[in-house]
């Protein structure tokens, strides 16, 4: 379900290269030109333009990006230009990094994108990086942490809809006694979580529930300060309602002290052309208020431009 508005001509990737190529000659760029044409194309025609772009002026459009434009505008630019694996590949890549470390973007990536996205994610680690996603998550992760995200980083779930009842009651159990020994790192925890269909999962979910009277989520909040399970309960909000974690992040992007742009722009780019119309709709449920208003109140010029044009500024 994508909010991302493209215009029913679409101009060839020949002409939007040209004009880009136009936006960014002269005595200033073009800012406005560039967000009319990046933020209303899809992935595959993005990746025309980029490629045309390159037979044309014999350079990387996201170099001339990366000349042309700065700070916040040009990271949700250069972002939303690559291609979604990519795009990625780069942001887990930055994940394992010293000073922009995060082992929440790793679980994000892991549990949001289908089998087939988080196979072509690995492939492009791999491609830029000369190394393997595992490898790197392996590397810059200890203990519990390791034990969760090496498994989900490698996972390739069944994506159907078909749903083992009987095993839904019995993972459900299994997952009942654990949590209630306070053994949530323990092996089955981490297997059930890390290999089952989102499907399957969400059955197990639903069954938990229904036979001991807690959600899930609920009764991993048992300590409240513990890091490990802070993520164990995003991660499974990512693999079954992953519009109500995307919803907690921008909204804690948006409303502490000063807004933290890395946040907003990486929900934004990855998930405009995704499920951004549920998010939205979530957002307005939980806080009264639109996305819309409250990225304008809270951003401003061109990167307030790019995130409105992204999200679908106008669109129900």
């Amino acid at each position: 379900m994508a909010t991302l508005k493209v215009p029913a001509h679409v101009p060839a990737p020949s002409e939007d290269a040209e004009q880009l190529r136009k936006a960014f000659e002269g005595w200033g760029t073009n800012e406005q030109l560039i967000i009319d044409i990046l933020a209303h194309r899809n992935a595959a025609q993005r990746n025309s333009i980029r490629k045309t772009y390159h037979e044309a002026y014999g350079k990387d459009l996201l170099k001339s990006l990366d000349e042309e434009l700065t700070s916040d505008f040009e990271r949700a630019v250069v972002l939303f230009t690559l291609d979604p694996a990519e795009r990625d590949a780069y942001l887990a890549n930055e994940s394992t990094k010293r000073f922009t470390s995060s082992n929440w973007v790793i679980m994000e990536i892991a549990c949001t994108r289908s089998s087939h996205e988080l196979f072509n994610v690995r492939k492009a680690y791999h491609a830029r990086y000369k190394k393997s996603l595992e490898e790197d998550v392996a590397h810059h992760t200890k203990g519990d942490y390791r034990k969760l995200l090496v498994p989900l980083v490698s996972a390739f779930r069944y994506e159907g809809e078909e749903v083992n009842l009987t095993l839904a009651k019995s993972e459900a159990k299994i997952l009942r006694d654990k949590i209630s020994d306070k053994q949530y790192s323990d092996e089955e925890v981490i297997r059930i979580v890390t290999t089952r269909s989102k499907a399957q999962l969400n059955a197990t979910l639903n069954h938990y529930n229904n036979a001991f009277g807690n959600a899930i989520n609920k009764d991993l909040k048992a300590d409240a300060d513990d890091e490990f399970l802070k993520l164990l309960r995003a991660a499974i909000k990512c693999l079954t309602v992953p519009e109500k974690y995307f919803e907690k992040v921008l909204r804690q992007a948006i409303n502490k002290m000063g807004t933290d742009e890395w946040a907003l722009t990486r929900v934004v780019t990855t998930r405009a052309e995704v499920d951004m119309v549920r998010i939205k709709e979530e957002y307005q449920r939980r806080n009264s208020v639109t996305l819309e208003k409250a990225i304008a109140g809270d951003t401003s010029g061109d990167y307030e431009k790019m995130l409105l044009a992204l999200i679908g500024a106008g669109e129900v």
